[in-house]
């Protein structure tokens, strides 16, 4: 699902072509190498939806995409790109879309390094957009790692609880949308009830939109995800629609039995069958349907002019039009 087709944003594809370049310029750097890692996913393509949301929420606030906005969309694209050169560190991830990660082509430490390189680049950018964006962005980093501890707390734990892993989520994902989406007000003059209206819908839509991510990673396929499906399960990441199927007495054991190591390609395939045997991924996706309403409920008095109006509405439905994409 292509999400910026979903978006009643015009020139959205002229205001994200500036945020690439700001992108590009920002992992310029006097070594030829570093450039090179530091733009590798970013060469790669990829969905772009955190500056989509800091551009989004700049219009719905009833701002316009200025060039504070774009290098602000810029910020949080470097921060998520950072995180995922570290993930695919700890993951020992083979690829990343469609091409191959920075720790399987230059190794760990150059992915780490270059991963550093990203933030650093985010906070300097972050810093030249005032103290609050600042501080903001700052913090937001904090939220990732804590996130990121919370989930490997569980690596390969078949007991984790989903109270675990949804405070996992509300770090490693939600928190930088709601980021992206504040820093979007913020940058565009947004009145402070606008501002906190539109960080709200960030953050519940975070939510819905990494367990629609979980729930596609067990019944995608490696070419639409652009990675390994099933990556989770091998690498011991067990996500909603897991934790449920656990807690079914039908297949729960048998579900067990399997996990709690890193998995070869027939054990892998054979949990995934479980999983979809059962009503775990049904019941996932009507939990990410509670976050998409709150989503939409936090924009419910934003509005203005009738392009404003447009755009939150636009975003306010945008989680339940993800789920509904989901073929289950």
């Amino acid at each position: 699902m292509n999400l910026l087709e979903q978006l009643s944003l015009p020139r959205l594809d002229e205001h994200l072509a500036r945020v690439e370049t700001a992108l590009q310029q920002a992992v310029s750097s006097s070594d030829p190498f570093l450039s090179e890692v530091a733009g590798h996913l970013i060469s790669a393509g990829g969905k772009r939806l955190r500056p989509m949301l800091v551009v989004a929420a700049a219009v719905a606030g009833g701002g316009t995409v200025s060039d504070e906005v774009v290098q602000g969309a810029a910020s949080v694209e470097l921060v998520h790109l950072g995180s995922l050169y570290h993930d695919d560190v700890i993951d020992d991830a083979q690829s990343r879309r469609g091409v191959p990660s920075v720790n399987a082509r230059w190794g760990n430490l150059v992915a780490i390094v270059a991963g550093d390189f990203l933030l650093a680049r985010a906070s300097e950018i972050a810093a030249s957009l005032g103290t609050e964006v600042s501080g903001l962005l700052a913090a937001t980093i904090g939220r990732l790692c804590e996130g990121e501890v919370a989930e490997l707390q569980y690596a390969f734990d078949p007991s984790r609880p989903e109270s675990a892993y949804l405070a996992a989520v509300d770090g490693k994902t939600a928190s930088l949308m709601a980021t992206s989406c504040r820093i979007g007000a913020l940058t565009s003059g947004a009145v402070r009830a606008e501002v906190d209206a539109l960080t709200a819908f960030g953050q519940a839509f975070g939510m819905a939109f990494q367990i629609f991510d979980d729930i596609l990673d067990l019944i995608g396929t490696d070419e639409g995800l652009g990675k390994p499906a099933g990556h989770d399960l091998v690498e011991g990441t067990y996500t909603l629609p897991v934790i449920r199927a656990l807690a079914m007495i039908d297949v729960g054991a048998e579900l067990r039995a399997l996990l709690g190591a890193r998995l070869d390609t027939p054990t892998r395939d054979k949990a995934r069958d479980l999983i979809v045997s059962t009503d775990a991924v049904l019941s996932s996706v009507v939990a990410a349907r509670q976050y998409a309403d709150a989503a939409g409920a936090a924009l419910a008095e934003l509005g203005g002019r009738r392009a404003e109006s447009e755009v939150a509405r636009s975003l306010a439905d945008l989680g339940h039009r993800l789920l509904d994409s989901l073929e289950v």
